[in-house]
């Protein structure tokens, strides 16, 4: 009916070569609710949110989408926006050097006469500042603003083009607790004003809190679409319907532990900002034994992952102005990453995409990159090695590709996640720092990550586990420390450990 859904996509099926990506999915959306579409890694939701908003345009799939009641043949975005949908990307994409309210009305700009009226532009742009509740200059340069107000700033240009629907794809993924609160509160202010809203994501918690109605996709197909007010909405039913089978226990719990003496300590380690002398690291002292998961945790802005890059040898960002790092019983100092490497400490960044990999070039580049002097034995790299480094982590850590050839830019999150951990598997470390390890992964690669990581500690690899989800510190953590304004502020074994008493520590209360 009109008046009830304002999206229908019927049997949509799209097909990439050798990939059938999306299978007669079908999605129903109603006037005015929050739907959350939810599945693995690889299940279709990108694609299909990408033929809705004509990105794969008309005639490259198959199926119809009735979107206010009329069959509409999108091709291109811009067919799209004009009917009022509006798609917000996990990675936001803004022309830093122009202003706000630039970049506010990039290509839809208010014209009088045959020139752009800037004086109508900035008022405007003021108004759709308020309505997302972000109070800022609009003549500021958009580089200047943290990623969850360049978020807003996106939500306001969506605003601008009258948009009736919009789609948020992992808009918390990269917020911090604060940003993503803030964020879910504006959706739902924006759904009293009667727009509609798509959102993906894998926080099922936040799915929960706010959804009327889950959507659940699998391997291309449509699951199930459950009502919040009348079906089964917890996180166990959700993830059942989205990886086909029950995980009685999100996080993997290591029958045996065999932890044993210090293998890594840092002592009263304080560092400085390279770039603008600022203080970042504070008499900062922790340790990690052998075999043991230990967890650091704290708010956005606490110091834990410039505490990772100052030990791991960053020349470039971080500068150690006194203390002790000693691996083994012996102190070492590493003035760089290569030398932090050949001493057995590897760094799992939080930005694969940026920093982890090599997103054009294939599995087996990306896997043997951080350890080439073991492939070559004189001038030229081993190739037949090469191939059987990558398999062998391709079969161990269940990177699922169909070869090794693969662009890893093609791959889910959860396997480019499994490409970065396996690339620094090889360099084979004794301490293995891992920063957002499950960040923007689904709950189906998460598991395979944590029961990745027990079978590390169990082989005798000590872990540092940096993550944003205290569930998850608290879950897979043997010890944690946490930290506030780049000082340890407590330690806890994880018996003792609890989110309340997590959390004070982190505020420094």
């Amino acid at each position: 009916m009109f008046d009830e859904y304002i999206l229908e996509m019927r049997n949509i099926s799209k097909e990439f070569p050798g990939v059938k990506a999306l299978s007669d999915v079908n999605f129903k959306v109603r006037r005015g609710e929050i739907h959350c579409l939810v599945g693995e890694n690889g299940a279709g939701k990108s694609t299909l949110m990408k033929v809705l908003s004509g990105v794969w345009r008309y005639g490259t799939y198959t199926g119809d989408i009735v979107y206010e009641g009329k069959v509409r043949q999108f091709k291109g975005i811009a067919d799209s926006e004009a009917a009022g949908i509006a798609i917000i990307y996990q990675e936001l994409a803004f022309f830093p050097e122009l202003s706000v309210y630039e970049n506010i009305y990039f290509g839809h700009e208010i014209m009088n006469g045959g020139t752009i009226d800037w004086n109508e532009t900035i008022v405007q742009s003021k108004e759709y500042l308020r309505k997302v509740r972000l109070d800022i200059d609009p003549s500021i340069k958009i580089k200047h603003l943290n990623t969850g107000k360049q978020q807003l700033v996106e939500i306001a240009k969506a605003l601008s083009k009258n948009c009736k629907l919009l789609i948020f794809d992992e808009p918390t993924s990269s917020l911090n607790e604060d940003d993503s609160k803030n964020l879910l509160d504006l959706m739902r202010e924006l759904k009293e004003r009667g727009i509609t809203c798509i959102m993906i994501s894998h926080k099922l918690r936040e799915v929960t809190a706010i959804a009327d109605t889950i959507t659940v996709l699998r391997d291309g197909s449509t699951i199930c679409s459950l009502d919040a007010k009348e079906d089964d909405i917890s996180e166990a039913n959700i993830i059942r319907n989205m990886v086909g089978r029950t995980i009685d226990d999100v996080y993997p719990k290591r029958l045996q532990k065999n932890i044993s003496d210090i293998v890594f300590e840092v002592k009263n380690l304080s560092a400085e900002d390279r770039n603008t002398g600022k203080k970042i690291l504070k008499n900062v002292s922790f340790n990690v034994r052998r075999g043991e998961i230990v967890g650091l945790q704290g708010l956005m802005g606490a110091g834990r992952t410039e505490c990772a890059l100052a030990v791991f040898g960053n020349p470039y960002d971080y500068k150690i102005t006194s203390g002790e790092i000693w691996m083994d019983g012996k102190r070492v100092s590493f003035k760089t990453p290569k030398q932090a490497i050949k001493n057995g400490l590897a760094y799992v960044t939080e930005d694969r995409k940026g920093n982890g990999l090599v997103l054009i070039q294939d599995v087996r580049y990306n896997i043997t990159l951080a350890n080439l002097d073991e492939l070559i034995p004189g001038l030229a790299i081993d190739e037949n090695k090469e191939i059987e480094v990558a398999e062998k982590y391709r079969k161990e850590i269940n990177i699922k590709t169909p070869t090794i050839a693969q662009k890893v830019k093609n791959l889910s999150g959860g396997n480019q996640q499994k490409v970065q951990i396996s690339k620094w598997l090889f360099s084979h470390p004794k301490v293995l720092i891992l920063d957002e390890p499950t960040r923007g992964i689904d709950v189906g690669a998460k598991y395979e990550i944590y029961s990745i990581m027990n079978d590390l500690v169990k082989q005798g690899m000590s872990i540092i586990m940096i993550s944003s989800e205290l569930p998850e510190v608290l879950g897979m953590s043997d010890r944690l420390y946490v930290m506030s304004e780049g000082q340890i502020t407590g330690e806890l074994p994880i018996e003792e450990a609890t989110e309340e008493k997590v959390m004070k520590m982190a505020i420094n209360a």
